[in-house]
């Protein structure tokens, strides 16, 4: 029978029994597969153009606050009081100094929370817990802090152009603040999109065009018709189904735990633990396709995540999506496979630290990120194992892959051997992440000799440091120059012909580099 802990509703827990799976788990998925009704009904009946925003942020939260009563009872109040104190802040404190105060209160209130539910629940219990959904409120209020005092505090030309997109130019009333941290499309799984995106679509100007007018200084406004999101969410529940379909078949099949069985390890011929490995962390990856693929359908199927169309007019409802499925399997560095994985915190990850932090930002990037996750100490051994590998895969990449782009067959041997290096580097550095705990994590490291540990440190130590193409001869620049336009023509999604005004950001989120990438 399946576990019945859960700080939520009990009332599903016939069905939880029916299915074998635990009750929080059950109530996360229902109250998901509600929201995807509850958006195409906002869609339908509360459309911008029959509805005033104030309404439909009414609604949008009052939906939200209901399904994290549900799936986590009195503990949703913790998003409450969170947002709550946090916009105190920001209208106590001032645009001067308002990121620095909501970035320490948002983030040590979700750290103490983290840490309290380590210790009230079992230790190590992967459940559905209400420090999932205050991460991503976390993440929405320090957002929205640096983007406020990006916008009426500091000078334009004293942003990045992703940062002038994003500035926001006003202070938000409580309902649009509220709104933004809880509606229902993304209080249970996210994913993060940016306040002045969101506001675009509650007022109904997803859809407005901007175009230069002749003599270049004037813009032009333009409607287009209101693009359907109806394929885009039902190819999204397709890839749902079938991720759902892989988790409860295989996962199971091929624990990530059984990489540190005493048998496994004494008995296992090294190809073996290196397929194992891989297959056991390629197995792991689905829930993770399953719960954000059906967060970004649920946005979709309100109307929310057109991010433009491109040159043949085909409209892409990828604004807010986390993660690309084929880029994430095929990656052929650590920098791919980050750019493509959970891509709304990569983003967030840069915004608020990487392109503002003046001190080792890579290393910095990924201790913030080590900390938002939680207090689990395997977090933090992967977090710093995936400094040392993104440090050495950048180090590899900038003084070889120029030798490999030359002839299409070199790429390709270069494409094949990379994927292969990538994939067991990014499995060996996460199990610590599944493991969670220091014991089982150090065993597993330990009974591969800590072997990519030590490869990453003679990397870094034996080969140069390109941190600048200032000083280098010319067939060199040329080198790196066509490395590049390799890169841009590999990851290039297309540009859209035409932006709408809610994706003036999204456009400098494709182009930008994503934080702790080997890549920058």
């Amino acid at each position: 029978m399946a576990t019945t802990s859960t700080t939520g509703s009990t009332l599903l827990q016939p069905l939880s029994n029916a299915v074998q799976l635990p009750i929080d788990q059950v109530n996360f998925v229902v109250c998901q597969l509600f929201a995807l009704l509850a958006a195409i009904w906002f869609r339908t009946y509360l459309h911008s153009s029959k509805t005033s925003s104030f309404i439909r942020h009414i609604v949008a939260t009052l939906l939200g606050l209901y399904l994290a009563l549900f799936c986590f009872g009195w503990y949703a109040l913790h998003f409450l009081v969170q947002s709550g104190i946090s916009y105190c802040i920001m209208i106590i404190m001032g645009v001067e100094s308002v990121h620095k105060y909501c970035f320490v209160f948002a983030l040590g209130y979700l750290t103490v929370c983290q840490i309290t539910r380590v210790y009230i629940f079992d230790y190590g219990q992967y459940s559905a817990d209400f420090s999932g959904p205050m991460m991503i409120i976390t993440q929405k209020i320090t957002s929205l802090a640096y983007e406020i005092h990006d916008g009426m505090f500091r000078k334009d030309e004293e942003l990045t152009p992703s940062q002038r997109g994003l500035a926001v130019r006003r202070m938000p009333s409580l309902l649009e603040y509220v709104s933004y941290n809880c509606n229902f499309m993304g209080i249970l799984a996210g994913p993060l999109c940016s306040y002045k995106d969101y506001i675009t679509f509650i007022e109904g100007r997803s859809y407005h065009m901007t175009q230069s007018s002749e003599n270049g200084k004037e813009e032009v406004q333009y409607e287009r018709t209101e693009p359907s999101p109806n394929g885009a969410v039902v190819q999204k529940l397709l890839v749902c189904g079938l991720s759902l379909l892989l988790h409860l078949t295989i996962s199971s099949t091929l624990p990530v735990e059984y990489n540190i069985d005493e048998g496994f390890r004494a008995t296992a011929s090294w190809p073996t633990k290196v397929t194992y490995l891989y297959m056991s962390l390629l197995a792991a990856r689905p829930k993770y396709y399953f719960a954000w693929t059906l967060a970004d359908a649920i946005n979709n199927a309100a109307g929310f995540g057109f991010r433009g169309y491109d040159r043949n007019g085909a409209a892409h409802w990828d604004l807010i999506s986390n993660l690309r499925i084929q880029q994430i399997e095929m990656s052929t560095s650590f920098k791919m496979f980050l750019d493509n994985w959970n891509i709304q915190t990569a983003l967030w990850l840069k915004r608020v630290c990487y392109e503002r932090a003046s001190v080792s930002p890579t290393i910095q990037t990924f201790f913030l990120s080590a900390i938002w996750h939680g207090v689990y100490p395997g977090y933090y051994l992967t977090f710093l194992t995936g400094v040392l590998m993104t440090l050495a895969a950048r180090a590899m990449r900038n003084n070889f892959r120029h030798y490999f782009i030359k002839t299409p067959q070199l790429k390709l041997f270069y494409d094949v051997i990379t994927w292969a290096v990538t994939q067991i580097a990014i499995s060996y550095t996460v199990v610590p992440f599944v493991l969670l705990s220091i014991k089982p994590s150090f065993t597993f490291y330990s009974s591969w000799y800590y072997c990519l540990h030590i490869c990453a440190i003679l990397v870094l130590l034996l080969l140069p440091v390109k941190k600048t193409q200032r000083g280098k001869n010319t067939h060199e620049n040329i080198q790196l120059s066509q490395s590049k336009k390799f890169d841009e023509r590999e990851n290039s999604l297309g540009e859209d012909s035409f932006s709408p005004t809610n994706s003036v950001c999204s456009q400098s989120q494709g182009k930008a580099s994503r934080p702790p990438s080997p890549g920058q």
